[in-house]
């Protein structure tokens, strides 16, 4: 019997966001709300902190805060999926809950770049026990013009029918969306393509994690294109996550939509997925890493987090992202509320690795340029927030990045204060801008306890708020 991995050192663990038991941890999965539980799964794979054949683990939670570790949900144990249960949905239909997940095989297990991929079924009456349907798979094979890319599906109910969109790669090699729909979870009739990558270097070669949804009226595609070139300040990830805006047409299965928006502008954000809370909330959750990043905590038995969920709202043309309300019963203690004028200012709290700190700016009539938030140890800034009123960007810089992957790049309407939230989790840190019209989703590591600073080129006027956190 194979021994799960074993955490050999908690410095880096996260204390309230949903994190990996042990082993390795990645995309979410499988978001949605059952017997008066949210469920959350995950790609999981608990005998090492490297990534191997993929698992999904399992949380619920009945606030979305406090999250109770359940029994693996998904184990690659059978033909569909004998090397990965990858990534996937879940639904409730008829007081079951139905799981709709991607079944990889290699060819030659030697050989990764050659593989089929399959969509297949699994169903629980308990929230917590599931069994594979003994049809699978329900989807055996990609459309003729796909390539082998073909994963990820993403289920929802429109009017009587359900539909899944699934990310692929047509035999161009353009990502692409696709569509199925049925009316019993089980059979699936091939709609096509809703929407194309125009260009590799534009809109990617893969379009992983689809998820399609209305807000305000307006219909809105959710993917991860891998491929994207950066361009100037911008895509500047391994890979993006990003949303396009537009009119999701059923009857002729189009999605006509505008330019590919990134959604969170952290080196350390991917995968997202979204899903209708029972009081009509689009929340969505995304992995709290990137492909290819470091992962010291690998050396500790373990690998991956989710970040904090999200509540999506629609201004301007834009997904907004702020913290959901329910965030607030993880304070603890007020740590500090002043307020200051100031030009450089310490932040002085007992646990500033535990923290919620929420900063305005009054800036309208300020003569200076620049604000800093910075996280620092004593040999170097870890990670620094700059806004700029001359031009309205923020810039994040990672010092434990090499130099031309250490920034990225936002930039907000204009607005008499400045207002950031901020999230600082043991080893992550998340930045709300002005109510979520920027974010970036952050991890970084110390072995020391950090120091946090407000600077500015000019006296400012700041108020500050801080709680300490714990789940």
């Amino acid at each position: 019997m194979r021994v799960p991995a074993k955490i050999t050192n908690e410095r880096y663990r996260l204390n309230y966001h949903v994190s990996t038991p042990s082993g390795w941890m990645n995309d979410p999965n499988g978001f949605s709300y059952y017997q008066g539980y949210y469920h959350i799964f995950y790609q999981y794979y608990p005998y090492s902190a490297e990534r191997g054949l993929m698992h999904w683990g399992h949380y619920r939670s009945q606030d979305l805060i406090h999250w109770e570790e359940l029994p693996i949900a998904l184990t690659p144990d059978s033909p569909e999926d004998d090397n990965g249960c990858y990534s996937g949905s879940a639904i409730e239909k008829d007081g079951r809950l139905y799981l709709i997940y991607t079944g990889n095989h290699y060819y030659d297990v030697n050989d990764h770049s050659r593989f089929c991929q399959t969509q297949n079924v699994a169903y629980s009456d308990d929230g917590i026990h599931f069994t594979k349907y003994s049809g699978n798979p329900v989807i055996a094979l990609p459309p003729a013009d796909n390539s082998q890319h073909f994963r990820d599906p993403k289920v929802w109910q429109h009017g009587d029918s359900y539909y899944i969109i699934v990310g692929s790669q047509n035999k161009a090699g353009l990502g692409r969306a696709i569509t199925y729909k049925s009316t019993d979870l089980l059979h699936w009739k091939y709609l096509g393509p809703i929407a194309v990558s125009q260009g590799t270097d534009n809109e990617g070669y893969t379009w992983e994690c689809p998820d399609l949804f209305s807000l305000n009226g307006q219909d809105v595609l959710l993917c991860s294109p891998q491929g994207i070139a950066a361009k100037g300040k911008k895509y500047l990830n391994l890979y993006q996550t990003g949303y396009f805006m537009g009119k999701m047409d059923y009857r002729q299965n189009q999605f006509a939509h505008g330019a590919f928006q990134e959604l969170d502008h952290g080196h350390d954000f991917y995968a997202a997925q979204t899903m209708l809370t029972p009081d009509n909330r689009r929340i969505v959750i995304g992995w709290l890493d990137m492909w290819h990043a470091d992962f010291p905590e690998q050396a500790d038995g373990w690998c991956g987090a989710l970040t904090l969920p999200r509540e999506l709202t629609l201004k301007n043309n834009q997904l907004y992202m702020k913290p959901i309300k329910e965030l607030k019963q993880l304070r603890q203690e007020k740590v500090i509320a002043e307020k200051l004028v100031t030009s450089s200012q310490q932040i002085n709290v007992s646990d500033p690795q535990h923290l919620e700190l929420l900063l305005t700016a009054e800036t309208e009539n300020w003569s200076g340029n620049e604000i800093n938030f910075v996280l620092k140890n004593k040999q170097e800034n870890l990670v620094t927030l700059t806004w700029n009123k001359g031009n309205n960007e923020v810039v994040l810089t990672r010092s434990d990045k090499p130099a031309a992957d250490s920034r990225r790049y936002g930039r907000l309407r204009p607005k008499p204060n400045l207002k950031i939230q901020v999230f600082i989790d043991t080893s992550s840190i998340e930045f709300f801008i002005n109510d979520g019209e920027l974010v970036f989703s952050e991890r970084y590591y110390t072995s020391e306890t950090p120091q946090i600073l407000v600077n500015a080129d000019q006296s400012v006027k700041v108020n500050i708020i801080g709680y300490t956190l714990a789940k």
